[in-house]
């Protein structure tokens, strides 16, 4: 690491701070006296999905974060909870340590988690990932909600 203003390699870190997925650092050029901040983020390693036909993709979160937020839209339920739940969802997935996962696991891991926020919100994303056919469905998933 160098100095941006004068590119001298002496360098002292002043302060040093984790920040979302990094670590912020504030440092001082020993040479000129001028301080500047540099950011080390934590690179994620790639997470490959394999889909019900065998296919893979990569983990794509916008897409999660789309199907989740169709469900609770129009729900009165905050954007923070749901980032929130997506983040856990997301983090829960990297923690298993596995490059490769399947859709179902991600699929049922965001039910869960949507069943504790809101049942309506529950039900809309299950009749989309279940594949809902015909009224049948939809009246045994409101059972068990009603259930629990």
């Amino acid at each position: 690491m160098r100095c941006p203003y004068c590119s001298s390699p002496e360098l002292k870190v002043t302060d040093k701070r984790k920040s979302g997925d990094g670590i912020r650092r504030r440092r001082e050029c020993l040479k000129c006296k001028k301080r500047f901040t540099t950011y080390e983020k934590i690179e994620k390693s790639e997470l490959w999905v394999i889909k019900k036909d065998g296919s893979r993709e990569r983990f794509d979160r916008e897409k999660l974060e789309n199907g989740i937020n169709k469900a609770f839209e129009k729900r009165p339920v905050s954007k923070e909870k749901i980032d929130k739940m997506i983040n856990e969802i997301e983090e829960q997935l990297r923690k298993k340590g596995r490059k490769e996962v399947k859709s179902s696991l991600i699929g049922e891991m965001a039910m869960r988690k949507i069943k504790k926020l809101d049942n309506v919100a529950y039900i809309r994303f299950a009749s989309v990932y279940r594949e809902f056919q015909d009224v049948n469905d939809f009246k045994l998933a409101l059972k068990q909600v009603a259930k629990n």
